[in-house]
């Protein structure tokens, strides 16, 4: 582990609270959300076959935002034993590799927020929106040790002991927010920021196993 200076993680979010929510977009949200999350699916996993029809549909929703938060936990395919490959044996993290990866957190954080009822706005695939997803780039020689990209992994384990816990709460919070939000319009703040609680202490593992952009030990918090 990494005993550096407290300071600001390796991979930061925030997302804008809605004072209001559009009640009718959020009761058909899964079937308007199919085109993008179709998109998604194809970046995040392409050896995966889609079928066209609509029966399925809210099952196949809930495996996107499932499959985004494994890729911000894990990484993407086979992108992060690819990137600890590069780390051990040259050394370097190339630019271009850190920004495909970052963007495509990015991306998919735009249209996780969407599925999950953070936001109304329809994910974009270049603005920002309401989503506020930052990673650092590292300094491979400064600040990353060759070798631990090996056992980041097992180290990890007890973050995803706990996140598999904190992902099954958050079901039963997202049923409640649904109704919350058709009833009043608003999405109850206590909720709202223990799922993106939840999305931020993920990204923080991802950043830390997945991305290998940090040696910092992710913090067991939500905040």
């Amino acid at each position: 582990m990494n005993h550096s200076p407290s300071g600001p993680y390796a991979a930061r979010l925030d997302v804008d609270y809605p004072e209001a929510l559009s009640r009718l977009t959020t009761c058909f949200r899964l079937v308007m959300a199919i085109p993008i999350v179709v998109i998604l699916r194809l970046v995040l996993s392409p050896e995966i076959e889609l079928d066209t029809g609509d029966a399925e549909e809210t099952g196949r929703a809930v495996r996107v935002a499932t499959l985004y938060l494994a890729f911000v936990a894990a990484g993407a395919g086979h992108l992060p034993l690819a990137t600890a490959l590069m780390i051990v044996f040259r050394r370097r993290y190339p630019r271009w590799w850190f920004d495909f990866a970052r963007e495509g957190a990015r991306f998919g954080g735009r249209v996780f927020a969407y599925l999950v009822l953070l936001t109304d706005r329809y994910p974009s695939t270049v603005e920002e929106q309401a989503v506020h997803l930052e990673i650092d780039y590292p300094n491979v020689e400064r600040d990353l040790n060759r070798w631990l990209p090996l056992i980041k992994w097992i180290l990890a384990i007890p973050h995803y002991l706990v996140l598999v816990f904190l992902c099954l709460m958050t079901v039963p919070v997202l049923v409640i927010a649904w109704f919350a939000i058709l009833i009043t319009g608003r999405y109850p703040r206590v909720l709202f920021d223990f799922v993106v609680g939840v999305w931020r202490w993920t990204l923080r593992v991802g950043a830390y196993v997945g991305l290998l952009v940090t040696d910092k030990y992710p913090p067991f918090a939500l905040n």
